[in-house]
């Protein structure tokens, strides 16, 4: 396996000088590479993997393509020393692949498979160890299909991605991405898109061929983005309602119903950036009555004109978390589903029950190497909840200590991109244990370093 990936990363840094393809996309199946129909280059193994006619005119055809991914990793003191140890650390591998089936411009099929391993990982969860799964598969009608307007109907299993991936993500960091089986209905003219659906979350589940979808996880929403707004530029308006049968919080279990409406306003402005956004939550959990909130900003500068092109960032969130156990509210804020290194690399913490304050630092150091360094300090939000993962599971409750500090975390990262289809990133991080931590469990410094190599084609 590791030489059939060796030589294929020859191969396409060969081809990738020859001739340029369309960058990749994030969503997979947002590609389209029908218009190599017109292409006059002959006897291309790589041109016949995106584009394989099965007609004369060429309005059928499939088109293939995947991702590989190796990652090693190294924590000391993960989960701050409450885990037990491990010395040499571990290997992450993720393929994806698919096949994309285009009859015309009005009908498709889309189908892609997934495996993930985990070697040496002490008890891999089945979010980093699932060897091989139906990840997505849909068919797809489009009603309208030009440059200038769209109407299409989804139905099957399929990736989710919305605005920021606060919210919604396709959970591209940790090693299996989740997907949803449902319905989808987006109608896009001139700047304005509006994407309507309804699922059920997908649990993956460590065999082969065995993940699920789950009716006790609801998911419904529609998402609305108004693009080249004066002033403001670009501008995203939403509702999701999330629905599970067993939920889980500081202040107890049982039945979760939530509502989120938000606003999100993005854009850049000469050589600035940035990216605000809000939302408020309501519903009910058991017999208690949904109250939550969270309100971010994400703005940064560039320095075009200094060597290595420094841009400073600054990003800060407050998170609501619960204000009093044993009431008739809940106010621990959910972020339904994320993209999973939320907060860095080593993604320890979940945005529930937080303030973060996260200065950063990127340079360019050369046309396809990034150094960025990013400096993250924690708090509760409220003294009396906890502290969540990622997926709000509880890490530990909120009543071992009046301390708000968790604690601040240092990261550096380098990523190499020297062309469209490679990706490499060397990265460490060190998470400085605060007062809450300290009393909450063993309370250790994390260290924890990593290793990621990535071809796409």
């Amino acid at each position: 396996m590791k030489n059939i990936v060796l030589v294929a990363i020859l191969f396409i840094s060969v081809r990738s000088i020859a001739q340029r393809y369309p960058d990749f996309k994030s969503l997979r199946y947002e590609e389209n590479y029908g218009y190599l129909k017109n292409d006059t280059v002959k006897n291309d193994w790589y041109k016949a993997l995106k584009f394989t006619p099965l007609n004369q005119s060429g309005t059928l055809y499939l088109s293939f393509g995947g991702d590989l991914r190796y990652q090693y990793f190294y924590a000391k003191n993960e989960t701050w020393g409450d885990d037990p140890k491990d010395n040499d650390g571990y290997i992450l591998g993720r393929f994806l692949l698919h096949s994309d089936f285009h009859a015309g411009t009005h009908f498709r099929t889309f189908i892609q498979i997934q495996g993930s391993t985990a070697d040496g990982r002490i008890d891999p969860s089945p979010v980093e160890q699932n060897p091989l799964e139906l990840h997505q598969a849909f068919a797809e009608v489009s009603f309208v299909n030009t440059a200038a307007s769209k109407l299409l109907f989804r139905v099957g299993r399929q990736e989710l991605s919305y605005g920021s991936q606060r919210i919604v993500a396709v959970r591209d960091g940790p090693n299996n991405r989740q997907s949803f089986d449902g319905v989808k209905l987006i109608a896009a003219k001139g700047n304005y898109l509006a994407d309507f659906f309804y699922s059920h979350y997908v649990v993956a589940r460590d065999a082969i061929f065995n993940d699920t979808s789950n009716a006790d996880k609801q998911f419904w929403g529609s998402y609305f983005v108004i693009n080249k707004i004066p002033v403001i530029k670009n501008a995203d308006l939403y509702y999701f309602g999330y629905k599970r049968a067993k939920a889980t919080f500081d202040d107890g279990a049982g039945e979760e119903t939530r509502h989120s409406f938000g606003t999100r306003l993005w854009g850049k402005y000469q050589n600035w950036r940035y990216d605000g956004e809000a939302v408020y939550q309501f519903g009910s959990f058991d017999t208690k009555d949904i109250k939550a909130w969270t309100a971010s900003l994400n703005t940064g500068y560039r320095f075009t004109a200094i060597k290595f092109h420094p841009e400073i960032g600054l990003k800060g969130e407050v998170i609501s978390g619960d204000s009093r156990k044993g009431d008739d509210q809940l106010e621990t804020f959910n972020p339904l589903f994320p993209r999973g290194a939320y907060f860095g690399l080593a993604a320890v913490i979940g945005p529930s029950n937080l303030i973060d304050f996260h200065p950063s630092l990127n340079f360019e150091l050369s046309k396809n190497i990034d150094w960025v360094i990013d400096y993250d300090m924690f708090w509760r939000y409220s003294s009396n909840d906890g502290i969540y993962a990622t997926n709000t599971s509880l890490i530990y409750p909120g009543n071992t200590t009046d301390s708000k500090k968790i604690g601040n975390q240092l990261e550096s990262e380098i990523v190499w991109q020297p062309n469209q289809y490679l990706y490499f990133r060397v990265e460490a991080t060190w998470f400085d244990a605060g007062d809450y931590l300290k009393a909450s469990g063993t309370g250790k410094d994390i260290f924890f370093t990593g290793v990621t190599m990535q071809l796409h084609f």
